[in-house]
């Protein structure tokens, strides 16, 4: 009579279905990061935004950004960032002080942080656009 083996059995099922869900999130987090990358920063219209602090947010599979933005006299003159989170593209971060600078959204990326830096910016253009 042959034996079964129901531990073995029990523990290759699991393994199949872990392998299935990982495949899956990192196919959601591939799709995510290609919205990201494939998404256009506009220019914001500062002469159209009154005096006063708005909320942006930027979600794109593991990276994501909060923050506000503080305008007076159609010049952005703070930047918090309230929530980034962000894998390695803390240093990403420092492009905060470079849209302040340029007054602009059209600044370079960080580099090393190019998911990050372009999320906050996005982030940044949610704040400025908002009716």
């Amino acid at each position: 009579m042959k034996k079964k083996h129901p531990i073995l059995k029990t523990a290759a099922i699991l393994l199949l279905v872990l392998v299935l869900a990982a495949g899956a999130v990192m196919a959601y987090m591939a799709k995510e990061l290609a919205s990201l990358e494939q998404a256009v920063i506009t220019e914001a219209d500062l002469s159209a935004v009154q005096d006063g602090t708005f909320e942006g947010r930027y979600k794109a599979g593991p990276v994501q950004v909060v923050l506000d933005v503080t305008v007076k006299d159609h010049q952005i003159t703070k930047i918090d960032l309230i929530k980034h989170v962000n894998g390695q593209g803390r240093p990403a971060e420092a492009i905060l002080d470079q849209v302040i600078a340029a007054q602009s959204l059209q600044v370079d990326a960080v580099t090393g942080a190019t998911y990050s830096s372009k999320a906050i910016l996005l982030a940044i253009q949610d704040a400025l656009t908002q009716p």
